[in-house]
């Protein structure tokens, strides 16, 4: 006997609700309580028939809501959204290679299948294989970082600013430490190298002025609550015009004279010269190291193409210090991190090969046409999806090599540039495009520029493009 459609429609009571326990009994819940146990089920369960009950009570609930198919198939959405991860891989068509905001660097497949080891089976982290008694983790790396860069010795924290925390908490508290004033940088996340000296411990003591700072200024500053001179390298923002600054050669010089530690920050850092491939030109940490400073931070996961870490390389007598700090403890590296960093450092053991082999190098040197190719072959299906209220072009755009390194410098790419052509105001129909790009099951990340949305297609691999295709060609936008 069939139900009438008004039957289905009329309203539902309180009282109507099924029971908990005859619906935690139901055939159906098997496989579900298979995938994710009782527990959760339960839980779940309670909080939708709470829900029906709150709909019921504002007489918007109808009997075809709580019939036992509807309830059931209402729960599934509720289990499979509160398990699914936060944390989502998406598609960068932002045009930054080094997205702050997306993970930064890619790991190349040496660095994945390391840790992919790693994962499944005891290792020997902190483990000294030789004597058989407990070892330093930083010596898995340590003389292949030393290798790489020319420093006597070298220990690793979770990131950059870490590095630059642990360095100044070991070595200058409670006293002074002399920097330019055009090198007090903001990085991400609002984080200033004031205020990362404050947290250390120390007193930062401001010389010259943002646009001009001599050797002279430092001089000055010299007392004797001076513990170090530290040069910052303003790798996210560029001073120009009427610009001085004070060679590091100059400091190093200054600080000999006065027996003060001299230390550079390099930020996102490089070991290699990026210049042989065409890129602009970044001070390496070896030539950094050879100008005389007693220590170089800098990180892992920006030029260098490895995973988030902060690196202390220069004399063995202040590294040893700094890692005999209680801080150091707190802001060590895990094993996949290690696992990781060892994989990558390997590769710049063959220079000539990395732009085979890391992924970073790959996606900063991919030639124009062949992005140019891939862009022309997703626009078809975009227009299609998008449908004639928007018009999709294939045009010449810029990429950014990072957005907390090297972002002043550009590189010449290609993209797809979506325009609104309705008979409304664009920006609200744009703003909605970029909006349901990102809510895609696998998220689209573009930017929004001269009121169109801009999709740079440099970091889009094979797979990702051909995944697309399929998605454009198929269900629309």
């Amino acid at each position: 006997m069939s139900i009438s459609v008004s039957s289905q429609l009329a309203p539902a009571r309180p009282a109507d609700l099924p029971a908990m326990d005859k619906l935690l009994q139901h055939p159906q819940l098997t496989p579900l309580t298979a995938e994710y146990g009782i527990t959760l089920i339960t839980q779940q369960l309670r909080l939708l028939m709470d829900e029906l009950r709150t709909r019921a009570l504002a007489g918007k609930l109808t009997q075809s809501d709580i019939a036992t198919d509807s309830v059931i198939a209402g729960l599934t959405t509720r289990l499979r959204e509160v398990t699914s991860s936060r944390l989502k891989a998406v598609i960068n068509l932002t045009g930054t290679v080094l997205h702050t905001n997306l993970g930064r660097a890619l790991l190349p497949d040496s660095a994945i299948q390391a840790v992919m080891k790693v994962l499944t089976q005891p290792t020997n982290l902190e483990f000294d294989l030789a004597s058989g008694r407990r070892g330093d983790r930083d010596s898995l790396v340590e003389a292949l970082i030393c290798e790489l860069t020319g420093a006597e010795a070298a220990t690793v924290v979770n990131n950059n600013a870490a590095a630059v925390l642990l360095m100044l908490s070991a070595l200058a508290p409670q006293r002074e430490v002399v920097v330019s004033r055009g090198e007090l940088v903001e990085i991400g996340g609002s984080f200033r190298i004031p205020d990362i000296m404050s947290s250390a411990g120390c007193t930062l003591k401001e010389v010259g002025t943002t646009n001009r700072t001599h050797y002279a200024d430092y001089e000055r500053a010299l007392g004797e609550h001076t513990a170090m001179l530290m040069k910052v390298h303003c790798s996210n923002y560029a001073v120009v015009g009427f610009t001085k600054t004070t060679e590091i050669a100059d400091l190093v010089t200054l600080g000999r004279q006065h027996q003060l530690p001299v230390t550079v920050d390099l930020g996102s850092g490089t070991l290699v010269d990026l210049a042989q491939w065409g890129l602009p030109h970044e001070p390496t940490v070896r030539e950094t190291l050879a100008t005389g400073v007693d220590l170089v931070t800098f990180s892992g996961d920006k030029l260098l193409g490895g995973p988030q870490a902060g690196f202390i390389v220069g004399r063995k007598a202040l590294i040893e210090v700094i890692k005999k700090h209680p801080l150091k403890r707190a802001l060590r590296t895990g094993k996949l991190t290690m696992a990781a960093l060892e994989a990558v450092l390997s590769l710049y053991r063959s220079p000539e090969l990395l732009p085979e082999r890391l992924t970073t190098l790959q996606l900063l040197t991919r030639a124009q046409s062949d992005i140019q190719a891939q862009a022309e072959q997703l626009q078809p299906a975009l227009q299609s999806a998008l449908g004639p209220d928007y018009r999709v072009s294939c045009d010449p755009m810029l990429s950014q090599i990072g957005s907390g390194a090297m972002p002043v410098d550009s590189l010449p790419s290609y993209g797809l540039v979506i325009h609104y052509c309705g008979s409304e105001k664009a920006g609200r129909h744009i703003m909605q495009l970029e909006s349901r790009l990102r809510q895609q099951n696998e998220p689209v990340i573009g930017r929004i520029h001269k009121n169109a949305v801009y999709l740079d297609c440099r970091c889009l691999t094979a797979v990702q493009a051909q995944r697309l295709q399929t998605l454009w060609s198929s269900d629309g936008l």
